[in-house]
């Protein structure tokens, strides 16, 4: 049997009120109580008829409790899964990439689609460990001072060579300036692999990295200046290809949260795979046996020493790290630590009167690309932080400050080398890198020519070159073009070369190195789309061994 409910209104009650605090519906109040014909008016202190409550069965249905583990105790911040070295000891590995840069996040991507569901074991060691989970510039609180500064404060630097290394999970990709041209075809020419090799791995590059021409599209200052330039002496100059994902954020509920590509981004995708990843495990030496790789030695950060056993082992630790640790394994080619080479670097400093453009600015990214004839290429960015816009409010000022930053090509000579210091070892005990490098007679020329050709550009884009600091066209030291590359440049002659086409070692099966070291010369482009194709190769042709 079920009782009629009798509920006596608060002072300020009303029908909705009153139904809200017994939890029954306003509809039902009004059916049981027609004297009350307002259901908003006050009925302070009046009985009000509350429908019955539902007859309890004798016996409740038994709900079980949930038995999943709501925190895991042994979880640190991490926002990538990790693995200990001790559980990397006993697993054999047919894949370990020792770095995870640009070159060893783009071999990871690679092999996990090229072997999907095979059953390979795939394993990562990064030196660093975790400093931040995305590109820089994707931080909303960043701007282009506090990002250098936040470079320059973690990495370490070489001697006095001004190229800092970083070391962390997604390494220099985390800082890098995005901008991804391809080399010149008349340097690819050189190289022992075909052009129509290097388009097409160029092409899934470009594709993996969201490689786009569109970041400035429709900025008014953009198109006036590249529009000068166009028409007086520079007909192929572009806007600047960046690796940023413009993509709209709504497809198929997946956002588009870090559109500025880092390594991370490779690493991610390659989840969808299983594969292993230690971070503070510095690789410092291969081990080979039979002219073969059979594994690497690796030291924690508490200084414990570990050996990992891998058939192949791919060396992405950078132009620096990886000749590093050839060296270290007595991996001896005459050409290993060699034929390093950079870009060398000027800038010059452009000024523009805002009077002189439409009302929006917008950002400005332009690219000259080096060509037969120009052994450089210019890089155009401004005005003043609108590249690097979040949240900030651009000032209203008369004239906005721009940047030409010139890259110029550096021969590729023996005499410019690494190797190891006899004396002197580092906190784990490996011997530390000496850098052995100077510009050639044909370099410096290339330098003066790179001077000539800020100013001629400035001028195509009637724009002036004022510096409130110093020299408005100047040279940058060497190294801080931060491209540093090729002492394990490929090629098919071991005397000139450290690895073949395909980036292994010569005279050892199974150990590769897929990084900026194996660009053979430095043309004038950013090295970062061209590592990441070259590595695409080499990880097609380890799976191909692996099938």
């Amino acid at each position: 049997m079920r009782t009629m409910r009798i509920y006596i209104a608060d002072h300020t009650d009303n029908l909705r009120t009153a139904a809200l605090k017994n939890k029954v519906g306003v509809d039902d109040l009004i059916f049981l109580n027609p004297h009350i014909t307002d259901p908003l008016s006050n009925i302070a202190g009046q009985q009000v008829k509350l429908p019955p409550l539902e007859a309890l069965p004798d016996k409740l249905p038994y709900v079980p409790p949930c038995t999943f583990q709501l925190i895991n105790p042994k979880a640190r911040e991490q926002w990538i899964p990790l693995t200990s070295l001790d559980d990397m000891l006993h697993k054999e590995y047919d894949v370990l990439i020792v770095g995870t840069g640009a070159g060893g996040g783009a071999v990871l991507w690679r092999l996990m689609q090229q072997l999907a569901n095979s059953g390979k074991r795939i394993g990562v060691l990064e030196r660093g460990g975790l400093l931040i989970p995305t590109h820089a510039q994707n931080i909303e609180t960043m701007n282009q001072r506090r990002v250098f500064d936040y470079y320059a404060s973690t990495a370490h630097f070489i001697g006095n060579y001004l190229s800092g290394q970083t070391y962390a999970l997604g390494g220099r990709t985390l800082f890098w300036s995005t901008t991804s041209p391809r080399m010149p075809i008349s340097e690819i020419l050189r190289w022992p692999v075909s052009l129509p090799e290097m388009e097409q791995y160029y092409a899934l590059a470009e594709n993996a990295l969201s490689v786009t021409q569109n970041f400035t599209k429709g900025a008014p200052l953009m198109q006036v200046l590249l529009n000068r330039l166009q028409r007086n002496g520079y007909p192929d100059a572009a806007p600047e290809p960046l690796a940023v994902n413009l993509e709209p954020p709504n497809k198929f509920g997946v956002m588009n949260s870090n559109p500025f590509f880092s390594s991370i981004h490779f690493l991610a995708q390659a989840l969808n795979r299983p594969y292993d990843l230690a971070i503070h495990a510095r690789a410092v030496k291969v081990l080979t046996e039979k002219n073969s790789c059979v594994g690497i030695e690796v030291i924690s950060s508490d200084n414990k020493k570990y050996v990992l056993n891998a058939k192949n082992v791919v060396l992405s630790a950078g132009t620096f790290g990886s000749a590093q640790i050839l060296l270290n394994s007595d991996i001896y080619g005459r050409a290993v630590g060699h034929y390093m080479t950079n870009h060398s670097r000027m800038i010059g400093f452009g000024r523009v009167n805002r009077n002189e453009f439409p009302e929006v600015l917008g950002p400005l990214r332009i690219l000259l690309p080096g060509q037969v004839g120009r052994s450089y290429q210019i890089q155009i960015v401004g005005p003043g932080d609108y590249a690097w816009v979040q949240y900030a409010e651009q000032p209203l000022q008369e004239n906005w400050n721009l940047v030409l930053g010139a890259l110029g090509q550096v021969e590729s000579r023996y005499d410019n080398y690494v190797s190891l210091d006899p004396a002197k070892r580092d906190e784990d005990g490996v011997p530390e890198l000496n850098i052995h490098f100077s510009y050639s007679e044909r370099d410096e020329e290339v330098i003066r020519q790179m001077d000539e050709g800020v100013k001629k550009a400035a001028a195509a884009m009637n724009i002036s070159l004022v510096s409130d600091i110093g020299p408005a066209v100047c040279r940058l030291p060497t190294g801080s073009d931060i491209h540093e590359m090729g002492t394990c440049r490929m090629g098919e002659d071991p005397l000139t070369s450290a690895t073949n086409r395909f980036g292994q070692i010569h005279g050892v099966n199974g150990l590769y190195v897929a990084d900026n070291s194996v660009i053979p010369t430095s043309g004038t482009a950013n090295p970062t789309l061209t590592t990441v194709a070259l590595a695409f190769r080499t990880a097609d042709e380890i799976a191909r061994h692996l099938k």
